[in-house]
């Protein structure tokens, strides 16, 4: 019999939108397979005050801590908090620590980690100025924001033609939306997105993902906007649509992506599992979007999707991250010593 695990997750309000809603599916989903596998299962949602949880687990420790916690009082841009605490308090977790966490979640610091190792990532603008040596020169660009994930922000009209636009809009959209907004050459093309689980000998690559855009209609920006990942009556949900068979000649590509996306795992020193999202240009060429650290376990999320592909059900994959975990636990103890 395994002991206890405590699952941490945001905390959700009725109102929420639906994004956050699936914090809920996730919990319910990871404690399912964590008590399949002969854990005791408590839940604890973080909200304003962060330090008497902590203190209480530390009082009390879990075998385990699952770490669900994808933004901490509403703010993608400190989720770093939870681990880099846990870890000061010798709590074993499961994912990646705050470190790498915080490096991936800033997509701009991000992108210039990979431009320094060679991982190609499209240019990018600052919200009020370009980057050093940058000539900003047409578009088409996208504007993202800098912290969040989900696609917060983003729809059909992300996607501008100019320098000029593209300030102006990340300026618009952080009155609007709130947090840091910025922008990036948008690579008109294909998009995959490439998970990863930790195994026996380093990460294993999970099938790969395309998703393709079915009868978009001309001019339409081809990306994964809010609408497509999260409104369910809406065109682009409907109409973008994951796809793991290729073509022969696709194989090349492929091989490339994989090589990227285990790069990006060791950059940024990721654990347990992660999912690295690609465009790839009319050339052939690919091109890092993001690297997230702690991508959705919900079942019909994509992570799921893939690991299903391999034979891997969410308990599978849920030991998968823990043995990964307690690795790690070790590594630690065997240093400190």
């Amino acid at each position: 019999m395994a002991g206890r695990a405590v699952i941490l997750h945001d905390r959700v309000d009725d109102d929420a939108a639906p994004d956050s809603q699936d914090t809920l599916v996730q919990v319910e989903a990871v404690g399912t397979a964590l008590g399949a596998l002969g854990y005791r299962v408590e839940t604890l949602a973080l909200g304003a005050d962060l330090l008497v949880p902590i203190e209480g687990l530390r009082r009390r420790p879990p075998e385990i801590v699952f770490n669900l916690v994808e933004s901490y009082h509403g703010h993608g841009r400190l989720n770093h908090l939870i681990p880099m605490l846990l870890d000061a308090n010798e709590l074993r977790f499961s994912g990646s620590d705050g470190t790498a966490l915080m490096l991936t979640s800033a997509k701009p610091v991000a992108k210039a980690v990979m431009r320094a190792a060679g991982v190609p990532t499209a240019d990018w603008l600052d919200t009020l100025e370009s980057n050093p040596g940058l000539s900003p020169g047409d578009g088409p660009w996208i504007v993202k924001s800098v912290w969040e994930h989900a696609s917060l922000g983003m729809d059909e009209g992300c996607v501008v033609d100019s320098w000029s636009a593209a300030l102006a809009l990340a300026l618009a959209r952080e009155q609007s939306h709130g947090g840091q907004w910025f922008s990036e050459r948008y690579v008109d093309g294909r998009e995959f997105n490439v998970g990863m689980l930790a195994g026996p000998h380093g990460p294993e690559i999970l099938p790969i993902a395309e998703m393709r855009f079915v009868d978009f209609p001309p001019g339409a920006p081809r990306i994964v906007d809010y609408a497509a990942k999260w409104e369910a009556e809406s065109f682009a949900y409907q109409h973008t649509r994951p796809a793991y068979d290729f073509a022969p000649g696709d194989a090349a590509l492929l091989q490339r992506l994989e090589a990227l996306a285990i790069a990006c795992w060791k950059r940024f020193d990721l654990n347990g599992y992660a999912r690295v999202d690609f465009r790839v240009d009319g050339d052939g060429e690919p091109w890092v979007l993001e690297v997230n650290a702690n991508p959705c376990l919900s079942p019909d999320a994509g992570f799921a999707r893939a690991a299903g592909r391999r034979g891997l059900d969410l308990c599978a994959v849920t030991e998968r991250i823990l043995t990964d975990a307690k690795e790690r636990a070790h590594r630690r103890m065997a240093a400190a010593a």
